[in-house]
């Protein structure tokens, strides 16, 4: 991706958990990449308080339900205004926000969308194999997460002390569908557009009901063959919205360009290709991005 290749390099050095070190705003043809703490991300949490045992295998609180990091991303050239347009990602099993953002170039495929946004990524269990969405799924939280990220774009003047939130997206792969219907469910503030990445595994009511409270609300999921399910799930879904007249468009990925991502409210894009190889290479992120109403 053209001018953004310096980028993984960048994440190794500013983005390693636990480094404690930031990229500096307003850093010349760079983008602002800092990471907080929030009490408002999924862990620590009761419900993991213990760890986790799956397939045999356990997973202890300490290493894997206990980092509350959330990183931030501002794309170089971002323009304050009164309100803040943001995406938020979750990322799927056995991952975390900096593995995630540098194998799937989340932030070069922020960056070529050109949106004048910014990227949050908060972090779930740690790699796990587990889609619990910890605090998230909880009332509010996810309203009170954003706060936190609001009042840390504030105080290193990144936005106006008067901002406020604008339009919110909220996209994810694999696991991640879990804490992001949740987010739609419980969390306290509207989301007006979910990017989901073979991701549907159940929690079909949840994005059904928030679709039907906003004839704006965006929806998209790519999915494919190899996601355990995604495509059953997928088709359920569709039959779904089928019985309840609302329409909704099904693409093939060769076939989904922006265009047709753009003016459709609701798409399922079916992909031949694997799982973990449909959001880069082609940036299928971007695409998203650049279709978005943000």
């Amino acid at each position: 991706m053209k001018g953004y290749h310096h980028l993984t390099a960048l994440f190794l050095v500013f983005c390693c958990p636990g480094t404690g070190l930031f990229a500096q705003p307003n850093f010349p043809g760079n983008p602002a990449i800092f990471r907080i703490t929030s009490s408002h991300t999924s862990f620590p949490d009761t419900g993991r308080v213990n760890g986790h045992l799956y397939d045999g295998k356990f997973y202890d609180a300490d290493s894997h339900y206990h980092d509350s990091s959330v990183m931030i991303i501002v794309p170089p050239g971002f323009k304050k205004g009164k309100e803040v347009r943001l995406v938020f990602w979750f990322h799927g099993w056995n991952n975390n926000i900096d593995t995630a953002t540098v194998f799937y170039q989340l932030a070069d495929q922020f960056m070529q969308s050109n949106k004048n946004a910014i990227l949050v990524l908060a972090e779930t269990s740690v790699n796990a194999p587990d889609s619990y969405g910890g605090k998230l799924e909880q009332p509010n939280v996810f309203r009170d997460l954003l706060t936190d990220v609001l009042d840390a774009l504030k105080q290193k003047k990144i936005i106006s002390q008067n901002s406020k939130a604008g339009k919110i997206a909220v996209a994810g792969h694999s696991g991640a569908y879990r804490v992001i219907a949740y987010i739609l469910q419980n969390g306290g503030i509207a989301v007006n557009e979910v990017l989901l990445f073979d991701a549907l595994y159940s929690e079909v009511d949840k994005f059904t009901n928030w679709i039907e409270q906003d004839k704006q609300h965006r929806f998209v999921h790519w999915f494919t063959n190899h996601g355990g399910g995604t495509d059953e799930v997928s088709v359920d879904m569709m039959k779904g919205l089928k019985e309840k007249n609302i329409p909704y468009v099904l693409l093939e990925e060769k076939d989904a360009n922006a265009v047709l991502l753009k003016s459709s409210r609701i798409v399922f894009v079916h992909s031949l290709r694997e799982h973990n190889v449909i959001i880069n290479n082609p940036d299928n992120f971007t695409l998203l991005l650049v279709t978005s109403s943000l």
